[in-house]
């Protein structure tokens, strides 16, 4: 798997989540547990990550949806 995305925003991470899971797109979101030794402040980023020989189709996806500029590399 690779990282994609990489956000402290839980409504951006929710968005993506639901555009992934819609395009049966097999994704994890990596350290969303995080929030209980950070305190839920929203310090540490969560990573959306995705199966690399789906990049091309997820990244396509993503731009759909306005959302170039959260994109990784």
């Amino acid at each position: 798997m690779i990282e994609i995305m990489r956000t402290n925003d839980p409504v951006l991470i929710s968005f993506v989540e639901s555009l992934l899971k819609d395009a049966g797109i097999r994704h994890f979101i990596a350290d969303s547990n995080m929030s209980v030794l950070e305190g839920s402040v929203g310090i540490l980023a969560r990573r959306v990550l995705i199966d690399a020989n789906r990049e091309d189709e997820v990244r396509r996806l993503l731009k759909d949806a306005c959302l170039e500029r959260e994109l990784r590399g």
